[in-house]
């Protein structure tokens, strides 16, 4: 862990720069490979090639089940598949399941793709797609992505490819959550020997992520912790093969390593990249920005069952000494909207209407004064060691001891930090929640409701009864203009309650080579990777 504390702003920013140019001019081991791929561009593509990124961080798990995780989503994206699918612009679409209609209000058919194998050689059938969701549905196995599907009380197999999922009531967003990729189907051979494990005491997770089979276009070849995850072409892919013969998530956490590996031609594409190194990127001949507004919210969480953060009026003084404008324009150079509440825009459920915590010191001394913190108090932030999170949390620092409250900020590894704030253990953090489903339920009911306290994603450990049964309302609504009232007078009591300071909804920055062509992100931040091909 390190401190920040003793840094002012300004010589932060002078040393990340020195760092930048220091990396940028020395390069890296890897730079020195014989073989560079991307150092020839054209426009001609063919098929093969073996694709590398440099990613910030290793994915903490390769079971879909057992995590919550971007970075780990984004490498089983594209192992996995699910039942269904959704395109560019969120409209359903079939993926595993080639048909579905609504049998009545509680129940839905689902007819399968035949012929389809996984990567072990099992088949694909209703039985599988049943062992998958009896997995997750299972309350003793503590899966994150139980609440997701929490409302589905039956899955019963009619025939080999087909199958209905009924539901405790009308649950609208049912086929948004089946695109999540939590449901992405696992050979039931090794849901076998996971519940096994599971039954001995074991890790539950251990047996699929060691050895994970989908049915996707690519599939495991090997893992070294900490240093890459390589995946293969699946070569008896169902569908339409990917391009790219493998692909290599490279972990590389020093954002100028990164950066001098695009350049020199090391990694074809890099996730992410700093707001200070597009213009640097837009202006060389070897890479351009790919740019992806978000339906993700970056906040300040406040652990609300920890003195004195169990006081509204703490939270609400905070939220009101950061300045929003300040952290978008100055950290993330404008690539980002601040945010007013939980929602980003284009998410179903929100609202203009929500009127968000606004920067004012005076209020904020005030509020401190109210709460009896006059005095202020000592506490600390976490923070995984994203530069950008680690550049917020020195301002925040800043900020808050103007109002006497003394920060120490304490950045750790990833997988580190996902332990120890889903058990509770920081006062405050820095985190974002990203929303691959499009609907409110996904962000607000995880990040909220007090049954989804820790690893499942409420990690301020909010707990509020009428916030409780708005969500669980909100999941009962049928009518869409309903379910979106009832979101907005949720996100209206989460302003005033004030368990985190929105802080802002970024654009996801990516370095891609120029001579790659079909990389597409979705408004989640999880890549598919399918129709990538490297120019000769």
């Amino acid at each position: 862990m390190i401190d920040l504390k003793k840094f002012g702003w300004p010589l932060i920013l002078v040393l990340v720069m020195g760092i930048f140019l220091a990396a940028c001019a020395g390069g890296s081991d890897e730079s020195e490979s014989s073989e560079e791929p991307g150092a020839e561009n054209g426009n001609e593509e063919t098929a093969g090639g073996d694709l590398v990124l440099a990613v910030l961080a290793d994915a903490s798990t390769l079971d879909p089940q057992g995590t919550s995780d971007v970075t780990s989503s984004v490498v089983q994206e594209n192992i996995y598949e699910n039942l269904v699918e959704k395109d560019e612009n969120n409209d359903i679409i079939p993926g595993l399941a080639k048909s579905w209609k609504a049998v009545d209000e509680l129940t839905w058919s689902f007819t399968l793709n035949e012929g389809i194998k996984f990567h072990d050689g099992e088949d694909f059938n209703a039985e599988a797609v049943k062992a998958n969701l009896d997995r997750i549905l299972n309350p003793d196995l503590g899966s994150p992505r139980h609440n997701l599907f929490a409302m589905i009380t039956d899955v019963e197999v009619v025939s080999e490819y087909e199958l209905h999922i009924s539901t405790e009531y009308a649950f609208s967003p049912l086929l948004s959550h089946l695109t999540h990729n939590s449901v992405g189907m696992i050979s039931p051979a090794l849901i076998e020997q996971a519940n096994a494990d599971f039954e001995n005491g074991d890790d539950p997770f251990a047996a699929v992520s060691a050895n994970p089979a989908g049915t996707g276009y690519f599939k495991f070849d090997s893992w070294e912790p900490g240093q890459m995850i390589r995946l293969v072409k699946n070569e008896d892919y169902w569908g339409e093969p990917a391009h790219v013969d493998s692909v290599e998530f490279r972990v590389v956490p020093d954002s100028q390593v990164r950066l001098a590996n695009l350049e020199t031609g090391n990694v074809h594409i890099i996730d992410p990249v700093q707001p200070n190194e597009v213009s640097r990127i837009e202006n060389g001949d070897a890479a351009s920005i790919h740019r992806q507004a978000s339906a993700s919210l970056l906040y300040l969480g406040f652990h609300t069952e920890k003195e004195p953060f169990d006081n509204p009026l703490v939270r609400q003084a905070i939220s009101h000494a950061i300045d929003h404008e300040s952290i978008v324009s100055g950290i993330y150079e404008d690539l980002a909207i601040p945010a007013t509440g939980p929602l980003a825009p284009g998410t179903f459920g929100y609202s203009e209407d929500v009127e968000g915590i606004t920067y004012n010191m005076d209020k904020a001394r005030e509020l401190m004064a109210e709460a009896g913190y006059e005095d202020g108090f000592s506490t600390t932030i976490w923070t995984s060691d994203n530069p950008q999170r680690l550049s917020i949390a020195v301002l925040v620092q800043e900020a808050l001891a103007d109002l006497n409250i003394d920060v120490e900020i304490q950045s750790m590894e990833f997988g580190t930090y996902l332990d120890a704030t889903a058990a509770g253990e920081h006062d405050m953090l820095i985190d974002s929640y990203s929303n691959p489903t499009g609907d409110a339920d996904y962000q607000m009911y995880t990040l909220f409701h007090s049954s989804q306290k820790g690893e499942s994603g409420n990690l301020t450990f909010y707990e509020n009864a009428e916030v409780d049964a708005l969500l669980d309302d909100a999941r009962r609504e049928t009518e869409p203009e309903e379910r979106a009232a009832i979101y907005a007078e949720a996100a209206n009591i989460l302003t005033e309650e004030a368990p985190m300071s929105f802080l802002l909804h970024q654009e996801f920055l990516l370095g891609v080579a120029d001579n790659i062509s079909g990389f597409e992100i979705n408004s989640a931040g999880i890549y598919n990777l399918k129709n990538v091909q490297i120019g000769q």
